[in-house]
């Protein structure tokens, strides 16, 4: 069964950077499209980015690109989250899923099966 578990939230400045981490353990995310998502109170969850199982091809939502960078690391089962230029508006709930496919195809939670427990970022003064 493939468990994943986020880290790597906190609390930060306007203007800062988090770096999120998703480890995968009871299997290899190779053959896994990876996204991350997002739900901040009061608001429906997004999708935020995803990256290919193998070739590293990338989407993301418009409001961070730019600003967030997905990358993965097989040899590690992990999957990174670099968020740069950090808003009061990013501050959400943060998730990582793990979708059986090489592609991502959208960001549509329902395509995702395996979730992480999520970890909170929050920015502000």
């Amino acid at each position: 069964q493939l468990q994943l578990v986020e880290t790597g939230g906190g609390l930060v400045q306007p203007g800062g950077s988090l770096r999120l981490s998703c480890v995968a353990s009871g299997s290899t995310l190779d053959h896994y499209a990876i996204g991350w998502f997002r739900q901040a109170p009061g608001k429906e969850r997004e999708g935020v980015a995803c990256i290919t199982a193998n070739d590293g091809v990338t989407n993301y939502l418009d409001s961070v690109k730019g600003r967030f960078t997905i990358s993965r690391d097989n040899a590690k089962n992990a999957v990174y989250l670099q968020m740069n230029s950090l808003k009061p508006e990013d501050t959400a709930v943060y998730y990582c899923a793990a979708k059986p496919s090489y592609y991502c195809s959208g960001l549509r939670g329902a395509d995702f099966g395996s979730w992480g427990q999520g970890t909170q970022g929050t920015v502000s003064s």
